[in-house]
């Protein structure tokens, strides 16, 4: 069709305007080919929802708040949550879907059993999204925004959040176990996880920074108190003053679930005092304290972020838009579930 709308074009051009008909050409003929190849919903962009739930975030924030203000902790919480899904077959809400026929759930995995929470509060704002825009807003998207709310609710740094991502048809119960790093990890075992996933050695110490809220429970450490190496002895890295005050209510045996404030100065404040409590050993978790003590780069970059708040901020939010465009799935693949715990079925 074109080519026929050129011919008819051609006879009738004089030669003083061929140069101009040339580019014309060039302009139409390449024009099809770029529409073609260019997919809607195939990356992700801020925009996403514009037109098609323009109330989205709002509704997303309007909920967060109200959830942080009745239990700070969940902010943390929500934060960990987008973590835990990213690193496991991609930011694809894969956390969130429960035991079914056909799913083994990530929620009894290591990382995430008697751990991993929040899920009421994605419930609420999938209902609310529903209710406004059905079946438009995905699980995935609730996540990544929910994860950015959050830190700003606890008085962190701000970003926009790239959108389009689409909810996965599974989970991975091995993926949890083995991709997700873990407390007792070597510091080389943690960059590992992070570099499968696209992220380097900044991203993995700014995302650590995540740690200046929330908790962790009494297994995740004990070990550094009592037997860090097998020779019944605490770990040398930790203030020997901050573990005797953690003994006190993490003992020998028992007391597995007892929660500990992962930042003990501002423990619900998003700031850079975990970097600081790194920098005097007293990092709560053995994969914190590495950051200082395992790698020159790393610890380097501790220490800039325990002295400029505003830099790992900044860093904070590029590591968090990094971290959320880890596999997502557009297009046509995934889904958009109309429930975060299962899959549609219809």
């Amino acid at each position: 069709m074109y080519f026929f709308f050129f011919e008819l074009i051609f006879r009738k051009t004089t030669m003083s305007n061929s140069m101009s008909f040339l580019i014309l050409f060039s302009l139409l003929a390449f024009a099809p080919f770029c529409h073609c190849n260019k997919k809607i919903g195939s990356y992700l962009y801020p925009q996403f929802y514009d037109y098609s739930c323009p109330q989205a975030q709002n509704i997303v924030k309007s909920i967060l708040a109200n959830a942080v203000a009745k239990e700070p902790r969940i902010a943390a919480s929500l934060l960990r949550l987008h973590f835990h899904d990213c690193f496991v077959k991609g930011c694809d809400a894969s956390i969130l879907l429960d035991n079914s026929v056909n799913i083994i759930s990530e929620k009894g995995s290591n990382p995430n059993r008697n751990s991993a929470r929040g899920f009421e509060v994605i419930d609420e704002i999938k209902s609310a999204l529903e209710k406004a825009c059905p079946h438009t807003v995905s699980c995935a998207d609730i996540l990544a925004i929910a994860a950015r709310d959050s830190t700003v609710l606890a008085g962190g740094p701000n970003w926009e959040v790239p959108l389009g991502r689409r909810d996965s048809l599974g989970a991975s119960l091995s993926g949890s176990n083995h991709n997700i790093p873990a407390p007792n990890n070597t510091f080389q075992t943690i960059l590992t996880k992070f570099k499968l996933q696209g992220l380097d050695i900044v991203d993995l110490v700014a995302l650590s920074g995540s740690h200046t809220i929330g908790n962790s429970r009494c297994t995740s450490f004990r070990q550094r108190l009592y037997n860090q190496t097998g020779n019944g002895k605490q770990d040398f890295t930790l203030d020997q003053y901050y573990a005797n005050e953690l003994r006190a209510n993490c003992p020998r045996s028992g007391g597995d679930q007892n929660l500990f404030f992962l930042d003990y100065v501002t423990p619900t404040k998003f700031d850079n005092n975990y970097f600081k409590n790194l920098l005097a050993y007293k990092g709560l978790l053995s994969s914190d304290e590495v950051l200082l003590t395992k790698n020159q780069e790393s610890a380097e970059l501790v220490k800039l972020y325990a002295e400029r708040n505003d830099i790992f901020f900044e860093q904070f939010a590029k590591s968090m838009i990094k971290m959320g465009n880890v596999s997502p799935l557009t297009g046509s693949r995934g889904q958009i579930r109309r429930n975060c715990r299962v899959v549609n079925t219809w």
